[in-house]
């Protein structure tokens, strides 16, 4: 999975940091990067010795979103050519916010256009109080379409009125405000190892189940069919091999088997 402009490790917790590593280019990204992003969520869903995931980048910038030498190659594309690339991009976000393991966005600098969707696709978002956000698309004559629905759902559509329309800069105090955000920390690392703490001591498959159920009842009426729903739900899970084992754990006052202890 590594190469020049994506690295990826994994420490023997399960703990797996892919890094953006393009820090001379602010860590844009164009159709190959996409490509190889998309790839390794894919390939991170169905690696069963991977409990988390890490959104990280080098350098001073977390993403400027679109490299410009990629942006100069889609100015020629045909208008079939612009909508393949552009679904490239939303299946990319798709495999980050869809992938069965929690995904927190590390984000040490200014996150840009795409940028802010890789964010927003993350479960979990961690800044460092000096990071910078900007929807910049509408001064290029464009719009933030392929990472809308992630940023929608992330700040929702009263924010996304102003900050796609206006392309303003805002700061990582606002970018929490919003919910883009969920903690501002000086010590990122620090910051960040704590919450995969937190993570571990969930269950694997309860973690990938409760990542499901986000998706399957957000903004659904509270009708029969969504209470038989989350009913079967809870009843799979409950006699679930994991759910035995966290059940069984929690009243003989144990520790589950999924933590180590």
């Amino acid at each position: 999975m590594n190469d020049d402009t994506l690295l990826s490790s994994t420490d023997a917790r399960g703990i797996c940091t892919l890094t953006l590593n393009r820090p001379a280019l602010h860590n844009a990204f164009d159709d190959a990067l996409i490509a190889r992003l998309a790839q390794a969520f894919r390939a991170l869903a169905s690696d069963a010795s991977v409990r988390v995931v890490v959104l990280a980048a080098s350098g001073k910038s977390f993403s400027a979103g679109a490299d410009l030498n990629w942006m100069r190659r889609m100015a020629g594309y045909s208008a079939e050519e612009n909508a393949a690339d552009a679904r490239a991009l939303a299946d990319m976000l798709e495999a980050i916010a869809t992938c069965p393991k929690p995904v927190i966005a590390r984000v040490q600098g200014a996150a840009f256009g795409g940028g802010v969707g890789l964010v927003a696709a993350c479960d979990i978002a961690l800044a460092s109080p000096r990071a910078s956000f900007c929807l910049s698309e509408v001064r290029l004559g464009l719009i933030p379409a392929a990472i809308s629905p992630h940023v929608a759902a992330a700040i929702g559509p009263r924010a996304c009125r102003r900050y796609f329309l206006s392309a303003e800069r805002f700061s990582a105090a606002e970018a929490h405000r919003l919910g883009l955000v969920h903690e501002l920390a000086e010590d990122l690392d620090a910051a960040t190892e704590a919450l995969c703490d937190a993570l571990l001591q969930g269950g694997p498959q309860a973690l990938a189940q409760a990542k499901a159920l986000i998706e399957a009842v957000a903004f659904r009426p509270i009708d029969g069919a969504l209470l038989d729903d989350t009913a079967q739900r809870i009843a799979a899970i409950r006699v679930s091999p994991e759910g035995q084992e966290g059940l069984t754990a929690f009243l003989d006052k144990r520790k589950p088997s999924w933590t180590g202890g």
